[in-house]
């Protein structure tokens, strides 16, 4: 886990672009309009931001900021998600406050969010098991790559994300376990709905 072992020297990369990112994410969800969140998004946020402290900790074992590391990514997820879907309800809704700017502000915040939480999340997952590479990277098969010293950085993974949420499949880079399939799959669906539902709708309802 590599959040999880942000003091061991093991890490061939900085992880402050890392943290950085999931800070974007975080602050794209507080863009939100209050109806468009559940709960407080404040208490969320801050929550989020507690989590990736306690990640932060040193004195903290590996196993414990495991599992604070896949809580902090699967609270900023779900909050995405839930997002999108009280965006899609407020489309639908006849009654809705949200006006044209905000349900098209937020459909592009979800949109970034996703993009980010992926990234994060295929960095954290890949490599986890070396006998079973999560992703197969068009360097592997490079001189590079058979000399051992090409390794895909945070980088390549927020590229797997942003190719995968614009063309909603794998480009250059090929999932290769269920897992990695899975979450590709969940992505481009989020992304579809994102892109084809609620930025759609909410472009007509400003040119109404």
């Amino acid at each position: 886990m590599r959040l999880a072992s942000i003091t061991k020297s093991e890490i061939n990369e900085p992880v402050w672009h890392v943290v950085g990112a999931i800070i974007i994410a975080i602050g794209l969800q507080l863009l939100l309009k209050k109806e468009l969140v559940f709960s407080s998004k404040y208490a969320v946020a801050g929550l989020e931001v507690i989590l990736l402290a306690v990640v932060a900790i040193p004195a903290i074992g590996a196993r414990l900021k495991r599992l604070f590391a896949f809580g902090l990514i699967g609270l900023v997820t779900l909050a995405n998600l839930v997002s999108l879907g009280l965006v899609v309800k407020a489309l639908l809704s006849s009654g809705s406050q949200a006006d044209g700017h905000q349900l098209l502000l937020s459909s592009v915040a979800i949109y970034l969010t996703n993009i980010i939480v992926f990234g994060v999340l295929y960095w954290e997952l890949d490599g986890t098991s070396a006998d079973e590479p999560d992703f197969q990277f068009t360097q592997f098969s490079s001189d590079d790559a058979k000399d051992k010293r090409w390794r895909p950085t945070f980088f390549d993974y927020v590229y797997v994300s942003i190719t995968n949420a614009t063309a909603f499949s794998p480009t250059d880079t090929m999932p290769l376990t269920h897992r990695a399939k899975l979450l590709m799959s969940l992505q481009s669906l989020i992304a579809l709905v994102t892109v084809a539902l609620v930025a759609a709708r909410a472009v007509n309802i400003l040119g109404s």
